[in-house]
């Protein structure tokens, strides 16, 4: 019985940058390199990969076999939003989800059996129906066996391979090496493969394990298992809760205003009802570039902290790779840690104790009058010629 479903979005991520630009998806495309990143190309248009190109091939590579090829900016955050919004369709069906990447997730069918009909074709057509857009699904013994299928699948004709491992590897024997690049782990195999004349999966499977292991080391381990059908558990994600803070920038803002327009995204984040006094140890910050495209980087923080002070130095570092002038600045919550108990202070003991003592106050007027009742005015452009431009006010932290 097969029992990974996978769900399979072709180039997700350069349909989400090109928008409604749809006609560059006939076109030699592909996603231009991040600000800051490796010089290495993103997911490419059927045209692009008639030249050879393909996703991490190199720039300069790409543009000598294609001088045509057009480079889209990538959107980091929109790719992020709009995956969230398909794991959400998908976990609504019941679905244990683990996301791969953007455009490639896999969950386990077995346990949604009974609740679809009792059938794996009745739980395809579930997740087909959720999903709400084109995709294409496959399901196999493995999530790797499931992949090989979604890759042959067309849309709403889901490909099937029965059986167990011994069927599975009989699937995947004739299949290209170029599979590989589906997995983070074994991405970067393909080509070394190809220049030993190792062309399909079969072939792979074929060598002697330990010669793997001396020549590709872990990686080669991983892909000669994949090849014979084996594969590890599913890691189903737990849903998480989204929290987030949004700022509309008026222009191009830049060195001490882009500060202070972080501060009030920080302040407003951790006012916050829903945060329940929980602290952070991880956020998004994100930014709509003015001259098109997106910017997303992760913040992990050392330890758990609801501390502002702290916040705004570890953020202000990560806004200084701002690539180019946005004109929207967003700050998410990524992952919550436990409540916020003995908060390390850049102040002094008995400054902290104060500082305790007026956060209760401002929780009890709040409570009292309403989430407005305590507020600070934080000066933004003290230059301004407008008045409304010269101060905010912000959540008091």
């Amino acid at each position: 019985m097969s029992s990974v479903v996978c769900v399979l979005f072709p180039r997700f991520e350069l349909t989400v940058a090109a928008g409604d630009r749809e006609e560059l998806l006939r076109t030699p495309a592909a996603l231009a390199p991040e600000a800051g990143r490796e010089q290495h190309v993103g997911a490419c248009s059927p045209a692009a990969e008639a030249f050879g190109i393909h996703a991490g091939m190199a720039l300069g590579e790409a543009l000598a076999r294609c001088p045509s090829l057009a480079l889209v900016p990538p959107d980091p955050a929109g790719v992020a939003d709009r995956w969230e919004r398909v794991l959400v369709r998908l976990e609504s069906i019941g679905a244990a989800v683990e996301p791969e990447r953007p455009g490639l997730a896999c969950f386990a069918a077995r346990g949604l059996l009974r609740l679809h009909g009792g059938s794996l074709e009745r739980v395809l057509d579930a997740a087909s129906r959720a999903l709400r857009q084109p995709a294409r699904l496959g399901a196999g013994p493995s999530r790797f066996c499931a992949l090989a299928a979604a890759s042959r699948a067309r849309v709403r004709r889901p490909a099937v391979v029965p059986g167990g491992e011994a069927e599975a590897a009989a699937y995947l024997a004739p299949l290209p090496v170029a599979l590989l690049r589906g997995r983070r782990e074994t991405a970067e195999l393909p080509e070394p493969l190809a220049r030993l004349g190792i062309e399909t999966l079969g072939a792979l499977a074929a060598l002697p394990r330990d010669a793997v292991a001396d020549r590709f080391g872990a990686p080669g381990l991983l892909a000669h298992e994949l090849a014979r059908g084996r594969d590890g558990r599913l890691a189903p994600r737990q849903p998480p809760e989204r929290l987030a803070e949004e700022l509309e920038l008026p222009e191009a803002l830049s060195g001490v205003q882009l500060d202070r327009a972080l501060h009030l995204l920080v302040d407003r984040l951790l006012a916050r009802r829903e945060r329940r006094g929980r602290t952070l140890r991880a956020v998004v910050l994100a930014a709509k570039l003015v001259e098109g495209g997106t910017w997303r980087e992760l913040v992990p923080f050392r330890e758990a902290l609801a501390d502002p002070v702290r916040m705004r130095l570890a953020l202000a570092q990560r806004l200084a790779l701002l690539p180019a002038p946005a004109e929207r600045l967003r700050l998410a919550v990524e992952r919550f840690g436990p409540p916020a108990s003995d908060q390390r202070s850049l102040l002094d003991e008995a400054a902290a104790v104060r500082r305790a003592r007026l956060r209760e106050a401002v929780r009890q007027a709040r409570a009292a009058a309403g989430a407005d009742a305590a507020l600070r005015v934080l000066a933004v452009e003290v230059d301004s010629r407008v008045p409304e431009r010269r101060v905010v006010l912000t959540p008091f932290e």
